[in-house]
Order: C-alpha cells, then sequence, then structure tokens
C-alpha cells in the first residue's frame, strides 16, 4: 500500500465512498419500499378485497339459502306431504317452477317419510343408508341444524359438480318431513371466483371447518385437499380454525414464495373464505423498478467517478507543474533540478553514466532593466528560456536557476555539453528580442557559459561552483562565450 500514490488513494476513497453510498442508499430505499408493500397488502388491500368478496359471496349465495328456506316454509310443500305424496305431478310442477323461477342448475325435495328423492325431472331416486351418495342426507337429519350447504356430485346431471343448499322441512308440530332445496352449478360458482381472482388479482377458496376444501378454480382440489396437508399451510392451519368469530391474518412459505393470506368465517355457509396474495409477485414491480434504479445509478456513479479522475488528474498535473516548473519561463525549477540531478548521480553509482552541466546568464540584462524597463527584460528571460526549449535535447533538462541564470542538465560528457552551448550561444546572438510594440524596437542579445563534468563522489554544490566560476570568467574575458570549467583538483 505504501507504492500507492496519494492520487491513486483518493481515487480509490473517492470510489468507495461513491459506490458505498450509492448501494447503501439503494438498499435502504428497497428495503423501505418493501415494508410499504408488505404493510400496505396486511393492512388495506388484502382486508379491503376480503371484505369486498366477502360481501359479494354473501350476495351471491344468500339468494339461493333464501329461497331454501322459503321452499321449507311453503305450506304447499308441507300440506302435499301430509296428503301422503300421491300424486307427483304438483311437487314436479314446484320444484321446475322454482328452478326456472330462480334460475337455479337443480331443485329437490328428500321426503323422510317415503324415501324418495324428487326432482323437478320427477323421481330421481330412493335414498338408502348404504348408498354412497344418501350419506349427506344422514348426516344432515342427525346435525339438527336448519340448513347446510354441501359440495356433491349431482346424480340427475350426470354426476356434475354442485353446491346444495339443504333446507329442513318440518311439520308444524316439528317433525321432520325431509329436505329442500337447490343446487348451484359448481362452474357458475368457481366462474365467480375466477372473476373475483381477476379482479382483485388473489387467490380465493372456501374451506369447510374441516380443513377440506369446498370451493376452489382448480376442481380437482375440492373435496380433496386439506390445508392441514399442504406445504406451509399447515402450519397456520390451526390458527385459520381458530380464528371463526373475527377476520385474521397470516403469513406463510412454500415453493420459494412468501404467502400472505387473510381469512373470515362466512357464518350464512359455516365454510371459511381465504384469500391469498403472493407477496413475490408484488414485490417484482419494486424489484425491477429497483435494477433499473440499480443501474441508472451505478451508471451515473461510474460517470462521476470517471469525471473526477478526470479532474484529479488535471490539477495534479497542474499541481505538479506548479510544483516543478518555474511560472514565468515555463522551465524547471530549481527543486525539481536538484531531484532529478540526485536521481541521476545516484543511479551513476550503479552504472557509468556521463552528465554535465551548462550554467549560463543573459549578458548586460540589467542595462536593458535600466533603460527598456523590467517588463521587457522578463521578455528576454522568457525569450531566451524558449530559445533554450528548442536547443536542448529531449532527454535533457532546462532549469531556471534564478534571475536571469539558468541550468542545462544534459547526459552526456563534456563535449556534447559544449557543443549544446555553442549551439545555445549562436541562436541567442541570431535572434531579434522585443520587437516594434516595444519602445525603442528589436534589440541583440547574448549569454555566457561555464560548462562542466559530474565527476563520481561530486555533491551538487561542488558541480554548481565549478560551472559558476567558468561562467564568471567567460564574463570576464569579453561576454558571449563558452567556458569549460578547470577540472577539480
Amino acid at each position: 500500500m505504501q507504492f500507492i500514490s496519494v492520487r491513486t488513494r483518493l481515487i480509490l476513497v473517492l470510489t468507495l465512498i461513491l459506490l458505498s453510498g450509492f448501494l447503501i442508499t439503494n438498499s435502504i430505499s428497497y428495503r423501505a419500499s418493501k415494508r410499504q408493500i408488505h404493510s400496505s397488502i396486511v393492512e388495506t388491500s388484502l382486508p379491503l378485497a376480503r371484505d369486498n368478496i366477502y360481501s359479494e359471496i354473501q350476495r351471491d349465495l344468500a339468494r339461493p339459502i333464501f329461497v331454501s328456506s322459503l321452499m321449507a316454509n311453503d305450506t304447499f310443500l308441507k300440506d302435499w306431504v301430509a296428503a301422503g305424496e300421491t300424486n307427483t305431478d304438483p311437487i314436479m310442477r314446484y320444484l321446475t317452477e322454482i328452478q326456472e323461477t330462480y334460475g337455479f342448475f337443480s331443485s329437490f325435495f328428500v321426503s323422510d317419510i317415503t324415501g324418495n328423492y324428487y326432482h323437478f325431472k320427477g323421481v330421481l331416486k330412493q335414498i338408502h343408508p348404504d348408498d354412497d351418495h344418501d350419506v349427506w342426507y344422514y348426516r344432515f337429519k342427525e346435525q339438527n341444524v336448519a340448513y347446510d350447504l354441501d359440495v356433491d356430485t349431482n346424480e340427475a346431471e350426470q354426476n356434475h359438480l354442485t353446491i346444495f343448499i339443504n333446507h329442513r322441512l318440518t311439520s308444524k308440530d316439528d317433525r321432520f318431513l325431509g329436505v329442500v332445496g337447490v343446487g348451484l352449478d359448481f362452474n357458475r360458482v368457481a366462474s365467480l371466483l375466477d372473476d373475483y381472482k381477476a379482479r382483485y388479482d388473489r387467490n380465493i377458496y372456501m374451506i369447510s371447518p374441516d380443513g377440506i376444501i369446498q370451493v376452489h378454480t382448480d376442481q380437482s382440489k375440492i373435496l380433496n385437499t386439506s390445508i392441514f396437508d399442504q406445504p406451509g399451510l399447515k402450519n397456520i392451519a390451526p390458527g385459520i380454525m381458530a380464528a371463526n368469530t373475527r377476520p385474521a391474518f397470516f403469513e406463510y412459505d412454500a415453493n420459494g414464495n412468501h404467502i400472505l393470506l387473510t381469512s373470515r368465517f362466512v357464518e350464512e355457509l359455516g365454510w371459511y373464505l381465504l384469500v391469498e396474495q403472493d407477496e413475490t409477485l408484488a414485490l417484482k414491480s419494486i424489484q425491477t423498478t429497483f435494477m433499473q434504479n440499480f443501474f441508472i445509478g451505478l451508471g451515473i456513479t461510474v460517470i462521476t467517478i470517471l469525471f473526477a479522475i478526470l479532474v484529479i488528474n488535471y490539477f495534479q498535473g497542474q499541481l505538479e507543474i506548479m510544483a516543478t516548473t518555474d511560472k514565468m519561463t515555463r522551465a524547471y525549477n530549481r527543486r525539481e533540478f536538484e531531484r532529478r540531478f540526485h536521481f541521476h548521480t545516484h543511479a551513476n553509482r550503479r552504472k557509468t553514466m556521463d552528465l554535465s552541466i551548462i550554467l549560463f546568464d543573459i549578458d548586460r540584462l540589467k542595462e536593458l532593466n535600466d533603460t527598456r524597463g523590467h517588463l521587457a527584460g522578463d521578455q528576454v528571460i522568457k525569450d531566451i528560456a524558449g530559445i533554450a526549449a528548442t536547443t536542448v535535447r529531449d532527454n535533457d533538462m532546462l532549469v531556471r536557476w534564478g534571475g536571469d541564470e539558468f541550468v542545462i542538465l544534459l547526459l552526456g560528457n563534456t563535449d556534447q555539453a559544449l557543443s549544446i552551448a555553442s549551439r545555445l550561444l549562436k541562436a541567442v546572438q541570431d535572434h531579434d528580442f522585443l520587437n516594434d510594440s516595444h519602445e525603442g524596437g528589436t534589440i541583440q542579445m547574448s549569454i555566457s557559459c561555464g560548462v562542466t563534468g559530474y565527476v563520481e563522489g561530486d555533491t551538487l554544490d561542488m558541480v554548481m561552483t565549478r560551472a559558476d566560476k567558468a561562467l564568471y570568467q567567460a564574463k570576464e574575458e569579453g561576454r558571449n562565450r563558452v567556458l569549460l570549467a578547470n577540472d577539480p583538483v
């Protein structure tokens, strides 16, 4: 980690902060949405759907219950039974009128006196305790209740699955005369559940107090499936049975899905209404939205990180330029020169290499400042720095040493340094400084150069001292020349 730059660390930290913030924010948002949907289903939508369906079931099934109650209290039927059931035409017309008037699938009367099963089409059969199809009659008789509902096959209609509303028929002195009632086509009831399911987008079915499914859109489950045997559902079945006086709410897991269930006891039917909603499906919408937001947010975060990297790199580059170069001339500064010098001299201890120094300054710059002003002098300094930058090689280093003094650090011997210094001297001498926009027009300037080579064991001060002496000697000898420093003693 110690080899990672500060800039890289800053980018990594910024990336970590942005990605962590993005992931944490999206995670919190998703959990909050999930809790909100769960709360909305449990507290509002599911109970509302349950109560609406309960009201509609009451409305749809109350009518046949009411009609069967009217039949059980019809004096005609009681008188006909009391008269000995001698003529079947009146009972057939009566049952036919009930069936046609109210549009029921079936209408019937079972006499406890004769055992005849009267249907609107005629006498269907005589009931018998040993007939499996007649068990319902004897069970109902023993229950001593006013009416009940029974799901069974209808022998009169090719064993079509039918919901029978059975009602006790008694005489004025409460003697049991038989069972009267109507039958609803189960397909019609199932279509009602399908309609409820489509409207409320819920799974809806009804069970008897023993947990057996009585009404369901899947007919294969009717009378054959108990909620006490269903995965997940069996764990909450006792609670459903216990909550027979009030609406209740439950949760269970089945087949990898989380199911929310509400129940309500339908007293008129003696059955439990169960309304289920798969929370997993309900969450799919926010999961889709979450994934969309996730990828959009991730894209924005990545773009932000890339933009931040570009900005950091740009300003880092600007800072590096400011830290290593002279603002006016764009040449390297003394600090960077010292670092580069120590780097090369350290490498020189491991591998023999030539290193040379050219130290030069501008001749008679003070006179120019006095006659033309410091702005003119600064312009000459910048122009000579530009000439020097084009003269040196790519791997050489131009440094502003201070004021009008410059240093060139060369990776080469003193012969190469003398050659470059001579080219620089001539380039400055041939250049016209200060254009006509400056008072006094163009002028010619010159430089003086001191050259020395690095000797193993030299310090920077030692090298610069030799170069400075050579420069001073060049000045003494008339300026505008290049002199090589004497070899160190």
